[in-house]
């Protein structure tokens, strides 16, 4: 299938839409302020060595020193003898080249370690390992040694290093293994060329950015075209793009049009969709997706689709096109984890069938590690799909400060009645003069009308003033009760 990738950029973030057919399929945003520093390495150097701690201070080159323990020092794991003390590895000034593999936190600086990797598309280099490792996410074992044994044919007799075999691996062929080998050999002989040249502390390997990892990551034989609406970013990426993959270059091409790359495509739009819970069938059906902490809920539903010969097949119709929808929203959202969908009941197990299949082929254009359950007993299909990076409603959204993510707020009567409980229990502590209740202007009209005798009964019963004070910033839960 034909695959556009567009790639819009602003100083503050970088989006991506991967489009197949003119719809779009993927969606990658990479905000300026959110790129960590694992994964970087840098030449550094020794600023202290703490004994009692175990660890050193290395200056990388940013604000506050960097921490290395002993147990990530590479060399004094694997020197087959008994792991040496930090002060017999380690000398203050010393020079090493150190990789990230956690971010500054706080106060505490960022977390080192001298095993060097770099990742490809689909294999990591580990420079100075030998072995050929396979991710642990891949369980069947007949799977791994397979994968283990084609990756080890491919590699030269005379090579240096060693690989692990990444998730998005299972599938790959020989020429994409040979690709990502020689994108991954000549990232290590640059950092290594840039090693001798630089003086400590200086950074000598960064993780692509989003850009460039369209590039590594996405770019394919399906690829007709990659459009991006910077100049700086399209120089940038031919630049790459001759270094590493000539292939790209002819498909690379600059947007310079007057309308925005994401309004003329109408990605906009798509993304706003994205974001809703309602997601309308082109039948008239339409899915509702829910997604919460433990897993994501996906709805079908005929809505106005009264189509078909009969109501099997009208239900039928709509639970085919729902499969494709779903299928793609799951990439378009990367939505991640246990994912549980609520197809139509259907009676007849051919349509089940036919419906399950169709799912299956539409989920299988996802580069993501999928696996799929039939029906269950209660006619759910249940899946899980990787997650790979935060789903886009998470990046994009944060929960509602007035219902705090659940969808709802209380009803205006439903605060009302919890005034009155709150007065009543203020009444039993202290004795005021007057209570003053600040409350959202639908909750105090609602004391003004309907509940205006339950605020009388209650001044009755304590036997005090109850006075009404609207506070036009308060949401319809928000309220306060004032002991004058």
């Amino acid at each position: 299938m034909n695959d556009e990738i567009l790639i819009n950029v602003t100083p503050q973030e970088t989006r991506v839409a991967v489009m197949q057919l003119g719809v779009v399929n993927e969606l990658h945003i990479e905000r300026i302020t959110q790129r960590g520093l694992v994964g970087n390495v840098y030449i550094g150097k020794v600023r202290r060595v703490l004994p009692g701690m175990q660890s050193a201070f290395i200056d990388i080159g940013l604000e506050r020193s960097a921490f290395l323990h002993v147990a990530d020092i590479w060399e004094n794991r694997n020197n087959g003898d008994a792991a040496k003390p930090i002060e017999k590895v380690l000398f203050e000034g010393q020079t090493l080249l150190v990789q990230v593999i956690k971010d500054p936190i706080g106060t505490k600086g960022a977390r080192l370690s001298t095993q060097i990797s770099i990742a490809g598309r689909l294999l990591v280099y580990l420079p100075q390992e030998t072995h050929i490792g396979v991710s642990q996410r891949i369980e069947d074992e007949a799977e791994r040694e397979n994968l283990r044994a084609k990756v080890g044919q491919l590699v030269p007799a005379d090579h240096g290093g060693g690989y692990i075999i990444r998730t998005q691996a299972e599938a790959a062929s020989d020429t994409e293994f040979l690709a990502d080998m020689s994108y991954l050999d000549r990232q290590w002989q640059k950092l290594q060329e840039d090693a001798k040249r630089s003086a400590a502390p200086a950074l000598l390997y960064q993780e692509l950015d989003l850009s460039l990892r369209v590039l590594r990551d996405f770019f394919g034989e399906n690829t007709t075209r990659i459009l991006v609406d910077s100049r700086e970013t399209f120089q940038r990426m031919q630049t790459f793009a001759q270094d590493y993959m000539d292939s790209a270059l002819s498909r690379l091409d600059r947007y310079a049009g007057e309308r925005p790359l994401f309004d003329m495509y109408s990605v906009e739009a798509e993304i706003e969709r994205a974001l809703s819970r309602r997601v309308d069938l082109k039948s008239g059906g339409y899915l509702i997706i829910d997604q919460t902490e433990a897993l994501t809920t996906v709805d079908v539903n005929t809505g106005g689709f009264v189509g078909g010969r009969n109501f099997d097949d009208t239900i039928f119709k709509t639970n085919l096109e729902a499969a494709q929808v779903i299928a793609r929203q799951l990439r378009l959202r990367n939505l991640g984890g246990i994912i549980i969908c609520d197809f139509i009941d259907m009676d007849n197990a051919e349509h089940r069938n036919a419906v399950l299949d169709e799912f299956k082929k539409a989920l299988a254009r996802d580069h993501t590690r999928i696996t799929v359950n039939g029906f269950s007993a209660l006619g759910l299909v249940e899946m899980t799909r990787k997650r790979t990076r935060e789903s886009l409603a998470h990046i994009l959204c944060e929960p509602c400060p007035t219902c705090q993510g659940r969808g709802e707020v209380k009803t205006a009567q439903t605060v009302c009645y919890e005034i009155l409980r709150e007065i009543v229990r203020e009444a039993r502590q202290f004795n005021a003069r007057e209570y003053r209740i600040l409350a959202s202007q639908q909750v105090i009209d609602l004391f003004l009308d309907e509940e205006s005798q339950s605020l009388a009964q209650l001044s009755d019963f304590i036997g005090k003033p109850v006075s009404l004070q609207v506070e036009t910033l308060y949401s319809q839960e928000q309220y306060d009760v004032i002991l004058m």
